[in-house]
């Protein structure tokens, strides 16, 4: 009970401060955040937000997002989404103002910060407004709403992942051998038809109507394929993937558009459903399948050859640019090679990888951390964000810390760097490290590992390259973190501050998942 009124006294707390339910037109969350569709912008207060205990950031993008870390999030929302329904209907007229008088007080308070820390704040709120302007490319935003595919089935992944593993761990010690074809079941079967899930969260991203792209997205999975020849060859069930769903469910969209465009009004409710899931349907027996069977086949054989045989380097590199690719949104490419590698081999090798970014950053701050013995404010925050920086959550960090310092952000990405070549040795050696969902990295990565040689190396491989990611981090921050005139203007002495808040919030992970999600799946 207690830890239900506290997910209530946040969500209490964050409502006035996004102006009340009258200016929330959408909830939503990921692994990490609470993603708000907001009618007036203005009218959110950014500093009292960030002084609520639980809150470790907010992040402005498409939508506005506010960083609790990953279990808080999915406890809070329900408990959000409860108090907007009652403001709407108790008193709508009332939720149109701003934030009350004690969100003044809070936002007081926070002002005590020290001016070390506000600097900081304020350049990584800067940094990351001119990031959000950089990305509103169409590229970008379209791997956003790719991204906005995935993310949802983030959970999902995850639940069926842990499941997976618990499995394979009672089947090689040979215990409860009467329960664990159920725990394959409950597995594989969310896996077996995720396909209809990427259709469905297709069509209602893209507009479309979600029940539609499905049906259409089912044909992929529906065994009865097998029985059908496209290009000279029997299809299988399954082929194309998540790939194949996803391009089945953006033809469904266009062709149910056509229709509402062309189609009486009055033949509509038949002609529309029935044209769109025929046209659309016959283009994915009789071409998206292969097609997409194809890449799926390529993205799997690429990363297999990639790691076999460039796996130190290729791991160096992709773990030492996974932070910069994050800032230029790009990492959201990423979440469909993360699910189709996870859907042909039960694992993904890049996650863990990418993952080693966030350790990176861990062992920049903690140097930052000691580089800065007399800045209270800065020692403070990061305190507060290390936690949810080993869990994965590193935005607080990023935008807190390391980003506005300017070369402890370089230094984390060396981190990243040596822990990604790390575990890309142990790949190249025949050593897969992968994990069976995107979304968590850090600490919270550690149940959803899998391999080819056994949990036990597996794990010990993961918790390598962190302690590899951490150590660099921490070493080239340490020693090349800072400059003369740097440390000269922020190692000095600060008056007690209150809060102990985090500065704001970046973009997802890749999860990041899972996933980023991704996400945002994953590594960050």
């Amino acid at each position: 009970m207690a830890t239900e009124d506290k997910n209530r006294a946040t969500a209490a707390a964050i409502l006035p401060l996004v102006g009340g339910a009258a200016n929330v037109s959408s909830i939503a969350h990921c692994m990490t955040r609470l993603r708000l569709g907001l009618h007036d912008r203005s009218l959110v207060d950014d500093e009292a937000l960030k002084a609520v205990p639980a809150v470790m950031g907010v992040v402005e993008d498409d939508t506005y997002q506010i960083v609790l870390g990953p279990g808080t999030v999915a406890r809070v929302t329900p408990e959000f989404e409860q108090l907007v329904e009652e403001g709407r209907a108790a008193a709508p007229e009332a939720a149109n103002v701003s934030a009350p008088a004690s969100a003044s007080a809070s936002t007081s308070a926070s002002a005590s910060t020290s001016a070390s820390a506000d600097e900081l704040a304020t350049q990584g709120a800067a940094i990351k407004a001119a990031r959000k302007a950089k990305n509103a490319t169409p590229f970008k935003l379209f791997l956003r709403r790719i991204a906005n595919i995935f993310v949802p089935l983030i959970p999902a992944l995850i639940g069926c992942g842990i499941i997976a593993g618990l499995n394979g761990l009672l089947v090689n010690l040979g215990w409860l051998t009467s329960v664990t074809p159920a725990l394959a079941a409950m597995a594989s079967g969310f896996m077996a038809l995720i396909a209809v899930f990427v259709g469905f969260n297709t069509a209602k991203e893209f507009g479309g109507t979600p029940i539609l792209g499905g049906a259409v997205a089912a044909i992929i999975v529906f065994p009865g394929v097998a029985n059908i020849e496209a290009f000279g060859q029997k299809l299988s069930p399954g082929q194309g993937g998540v790939l194949g769903a996803l391009g089945a469910a953006v033809l469904a969209v266009y062709v149910e558009k056509w229709c509402r465009r062309w189609v009486p009004e009055a033949l509509d409710v038949l002609v529309t459903p029935t044209l769109t899931v025929l046209v659309s349907s016959l283009v994915t027996i009789f071409g998206l399948m292969y097609v997409a069977g194809e890449i799926s086949t390529a993205i799997g054989t690429f990363a297999d050859w990639l790691l076999s045989n460039g796996g130190a380097g290729a791991g160096f590199v992709l773990g030492g640019l996974f932070l910069p690719l994050v800032m230029l949104g790009l990492h959201q490419a990423l979440i469909p090679i993360h699910t189709t590698l996870i859907e042909q081999q039960g694992y993904t090798v890049l996650l863990p990888i990418l993952a080693m970014a966030g350790a990176g950053q861990v062992g920049a701050a903690t140097a930052v951390y000691f580089r800065l013995p007399r800045n209270e404010s800065i020692r403070r925050t990061i305190k507060s964000a290390l936690p949810a920086g080993l869990l994965g959550v590193g935005e607080p960090l990023i935008y807190g810390v390391s980003l506005p310092l300017g070369r402890p952000f370089i230094t984390a990405c060396v981190g990243g760097a040596f822990g990604g070549g790390f575990i890309g040795l142990f790949n190249q050696l025949g050593d897969k490290v992968g994990s069976t969902a995107i979304g968590p990295s850090g600490w919270a990565l550690f149940p959803l590992l899998d391999g080819n040689h056994g949990l036990g190396t597996t794990i010990a491989i993961y918790a390598g390259g962190l302690l590899i990611g951490y150590l660099a981090g921490f070493l080239a921050t340490y020693f090349f973190g800072f400059s003369k005139d740097l440390l000269t203007e922020f190692n000095v002495s600060q008056a007690p501050a209150e809060s102990t808040v985090a500065a704001t919030g970046g973009p997802a992970s890749p999860t990041t998942g899972p996933d980023s999600p991704a996400k945002e799946p994953a590594g960050v």
